[in-house]
């Protein structure tokens, strides 16, 4: 039985620290290209809804207890094509939506095994230089503007 395609909308959450270190996991279909936290929309989800499961599900952490701010931002960008075959034939772009995770301090994380192989704490900079997405990478790269000075 075939799974049911991806829904074409996603989320991406940049996870980070006060003094702006950001969390980047390795995906493990794909050693190599490190990231944030990014998932699809299911069925019925709000983008809310999407941000708590696909955190829970990648680091086990509760984004609902932590302080989540949707940053109301937007890119569309063209599906990889190694990874088309998850979405209904003929879809080729992907909407995704900005958030981002403050978390008190450098968490130790509970990754998903089957999605990540590893992960690192690195400040904003590196972090967005190691990323392989040119979306994520620019959404780290405006952390300072979105944080308050400490």
């Amino acid at each position: 039985m075939q799974k049911p395609y991806k829904i074409p909308v996603s989320v991406l959450v940049v996870i980070y620290t006060p003094d702006l270190q950001v969390l980047l996991m390795e995906r493990a279909d794909h050693p190599g290209y490190w990231q944030s936290v990014t998932g699809s929309q299911e069925p019925g989800e709000t983008l809310r809804e999407t941000v708590q499961r696909e955190v829970q599900e990648e680091t086990g952490l509760s984004a609902e207890q932590l302080e989540l701010t949707d940053c109301k931002q937007q890119n569309t960008y063209e599906i990889y094509p190694e990874w088309r075959h998850r979405y209904a034939p003929g879809v080729t772009t992907n909407t995704e939506h900005v958030w981002r995770l403050k978390l008190p301090a450098a968490l130790p994380i509970s990754l998903a095994q089957q999605e990540h192989l590893r992960y690192v704490w690195r400040p904003y900079q590196a972090a967005a230089q190691q990323c392989f997405s040119p979306s994520n990478a620019a959404a780290i790269l405006q952390l300072p503007q979105w944080v308050e000075p400490h």
